[in-house]
């Protein structure tokens, strides 16, 4: 196989790919072999994968096709290549978290999803990298080299899911599994020019991930966490949402899924859309502002929503930045990681440390919780107004690899979590979110188009996403690693 009949089959979709082993046009040895090529040539200049299993990927590969041979019918995801981020459990695969930690730690159980997507016939490439334990936005922790964006190596992809952003993105597989517990799917999907999907709270059931309490820092989060595909088409995330959701008594969240049509696609209602380019409050970045805002006219013009911007004080949603960080603190298990930064000190990410080091109060978790109960009661309110609320995904396009955040942003001094802003509400709340491309700034970055639906209204959020897909179909992206 030369090098363009590999990168042909490294374009294909997973939807493509599927078809094509199915209808026996492919074989999924063919495809791991061309997707394992690319990623020997391309990832050294990305470093999306942290740990690649290449040899278990090709012994895959052949089983597959001897089932295929010996007639066994083709599943949803035959053959077609998976990266799974790091801090999703994968038996007999070395699962870091990206901490110095876990440095060789090896799950004696696939999560879920892993279970799930491997009985659906995918073929996993490998752990995709991410940011320590998933505490931060970008692709950098101290265990291995940070994720470079594929658009600009030079650049953050985001994260934490930030190596499954940029493998999908630069064509080292056409599907990644990744957690967000505060963006984390929909961040890096922003930069990095691809669609994320949040489904709502316990639509994809999770376990190990976030529910073992032997294991400190993996075992955090519970009530934000979520599990999400990182895809380049919205087809291909219904697809992998149609084989990974669903309830499994092992996740108590967990729910049925039987009211969603995860594949179909419907024509879409007269939609009414809330815009915020800013919460009222939120320092956005001009060039991010101006792609959202005609991203917004396509909704309005293509697709015939009736848009109604709103400033912050008819949102009516208060500042929820501090009970978000609160809330993360408190599902942490602060015992057990203090003990860890007791003997690993200096080797941990300083931003974790930091938080693990707060003094946290009963009261500033008990008010918190407060707080996101009235959160959750005003965003219902809202939304009983409007099928949908639309923001940027980040106040800013991608920055520079090795910082937490850009420190300027519409000419004002920022926080390090400032430009993330807009997406924690969903996890706080439980609804549906999105991002897709809106586009691109003048310096030729992805800019995410946030999408937060009604409760449980997955299904309504995913054809959404296809309509705006297909009045604006997105850049796709042609990485060419640099000449040595």
């Amino acid at each position: 196989m030369n090098t363009a009949e590999r990168d042909e089959i490294c374009r294909l979709t997973a939807t493509e790919t599927a078809a094509r082993v199915r209808d026996r046009e492919l074989s999924p040895v063919e495809v791991t072999d061309a997707v394992l090529a690319r990623i020997e040539d391309v990832d050294p200049h990305l470093n999306a994968f942290c740990t690649p299993t290449p040899d278990l990927a090709r012994h895959r590969a052949r089983r597959l096709a001897e089932e295929l041979a010996a007639g066994r019918p083709a599943g949803p995801l035959t053959g077609v290549p998976l990266g799974v981020k790091d801090l999703i459990s994968t038996a007999g695969i070395r699962t870091t978290s990206c901490s110095v930690a876990y440095r060789d730690f090896v799950p004696d159980e696939d999560d879920i999803v892993v279970e799930r997507s491997v009985a659906a016939g995918a073929v996993v490439l490998g752990k995709t990298n991410a940011s320590e334990f998933g505490y931060s936005a970008t692709g950098h922790n101290p265990l291995f080299p940070p994720t470079r964006n594929p658009w600009d190596p030079r650049l953050t992809p985001g994260g934490s899911s930030a190596g499954a952003a940029a493998a999908v993105a630069a064509g080292l597989g056409p599907l990644a599994l990744g957690s967000d517990g505060g963006g984390s799917v929909r961040v890096p999907a922003a930069l990095c020019g691809i669609f994320g999907f949040k489904p709502s709270m316990g639509r994809v059931p999770v376990y190990p991930s976030c529910r073992d309490a032997r294991f400190p820092g993996v075992s955090g989060w519970e009530s934000v966490e979520h599990i999400g595909p990182l895809t380049r088409t919205v087809a291909d995330a219904a697809l992998f949402l149609s084989v990974l959701a669903g309830p499994d008594p092992r996740d108590r969240h967990s729910i049925p899924c039987g009211d969603v049509d995860w594949r179909g696609r419907n024509p879409l209602p007269r939609l009414r859309v809330a815009y915020s380019p800013d919460l009222g409050r939120v320092a956005v970045d001009p060039g991010v502002r101006r792609v959202t805002e005609r991203a917004v006219r396509v909704l309005e013009r293509e697709l015939g929503a009736d848009v109604e911007e709103l400033t912050g004080e008819e949102l009516g949603l208060p500042d929820f930045g501090e009970a978000f960080r609160a809330t993360v603190a408190a599902e942490s298990d602060l015992t057990g990681m203090r003990a860890l930064a007791d003997r690993h000190g200096a080797d941990l990410s300083p931003h974790l440390t930091a938080m693990l080091r707060t003094p946290w109060t009963a009261e500033q978790f008990t008010d918190a919780n407060i707080a996101r109960k009235s959160v959750v009661h005003r965003t219902a309110r809202l939304m009983a107004r409007y099928d949908l609320l639309v923001t940027p995904t980040t106040a800013s396009a991608a920055f520079p690899v090795g910082v937490q955040g850009p420190e300027l942003l519409d000419g004002r001094m920022v926080g390090s979590d400032h430009w993330t802003s807009f997406t924690p509400l969903a996890n706080l709340t439980g609804l549906p979110a999105a991002s897709v491309p809106a586009g691109l700034t003048d310096e030729g970055l992805p800019v995410g188009l946030h999408l937060m639906g009604r409760h449980l209204a997955d299904g309504a959020l995913l054809d959404v996403c296809a309509a705006y897909e297909q009045a604006a179909p997105w850049p796709r992206l042609e990485f060419t690693p640099p000449v040595p």
